[in-house]
């Protein structure tokens, strides 16, 4: 089986750094973002258009190319998660996630029995669809799933400390545009009462040993603080914003060099 990058670094106290897609459909984003050095792959199924099969499809193909693809679902319904588990997500995102009881119902979604209630499947991508024995199978699997819940609102932020003591939650991501949204300071991540939310979960998570994760933070210098504060599971952008900055660089150059800028 292959391990759970993105997991085993975090457990090393390490960085572990998402690449978010927007515009990708092929499996060859996998290995284009492991040269990059990201570590997992954020397919995000709640803001685009990707379909189930392509969302699957990168996420088969990913733990072979050295990135653990990490799915983020439209929704809390169990089946959202476990399509996706069952045909080579390692990883889950839970948005909107605002107390522990949504928290747990996420994490017993993903995780098989005793940890949770998740369905057995048959023979699994992850595996490589070895037929390995049941409870072997299914302790393998848990082992190597990363579930995330995403703390967007005050509500959330509020509750950190018992989202952080349901069992089986890895990471708590806070969701920083929707915070600020809900705050009345959109676009404002580096008000003081973000970094106040920060601190807070940040601390609840060391407390209960999970590990904080931070989205929507994308200029170098509040990135920089906030991973400083101690922030590991970073999502540091996605595929559409980041091509764009290089293919509008790269135009301003030529047009500089031809003169007309």
């Amino acid at each position: 089986m292959h391990p759970n990058l993105a997991k085993q670094r975090l457990k090393e106290g390490r960085l572990a750094l998402g690449l978010g897609l927007r515009q990708a459909r092929t499996v060859d984003i996998a290995s284009a973002a492991a040269t990059c050095g990201f570590d997992w792959l954020f397919i995000d199924m709640e803001h685009n258009a990707m379909s189930v099969d392509a969302a699957a499809q990168i996420a088969a193909a990913a733990p072979a190319m050295g990135v653990t693809p990490i799915v983020r679902v439209p929704g809390h319904e169990h089946y959202h998660a476990t399509r996706l588990l069952d045909n080579g997500a390692q990883g889950i995102v839970a948005p909107h996630v605002d107390d522990a009881a949504q928290a747990r119902r996420i994490a017993e979604a993903c995780l098989y029995p005793p940890l949770g209630k998740r369905s057995i499947p048959g023979a699994q991508p992850q595996l490589a669809f070895k037929p390995i024995a049941p409870a072997e199978a299914t302790r393998l699997v848990n082992e190597q799933i990363l579930v995330v819940v995403m703390l967007e609102s005050p509500r959330a932020i509020d509750n950190a400390e018992e989202i952080a003591a349901v069992p089986g939650v890895d990471v708590l991501l806070i969701g920083t545009s929707d915070l600020c949204a809900e705050i009345g300071i959109l676009g404002q991540v580096g008000d003081a009462r973000v970094e106040a939310a920060y601190r807070r979960v940040i601390d609840a998570c060391r407390r209960h040993g999970k590990h904080p994760g931070m989205g929507g933070v994308y200029d170098p210098p509040h990135m920089e603080k906030y991973v400083r504060m101690g922030m590991r599971f970073i999502l540091g952008g996605s595929d559409l914003s980041l091509l764009m900055a290089a293919a509008k660089e790269r135009a301003g150059f030529l047009r500089k060099a031809a003169g007309e800028a």
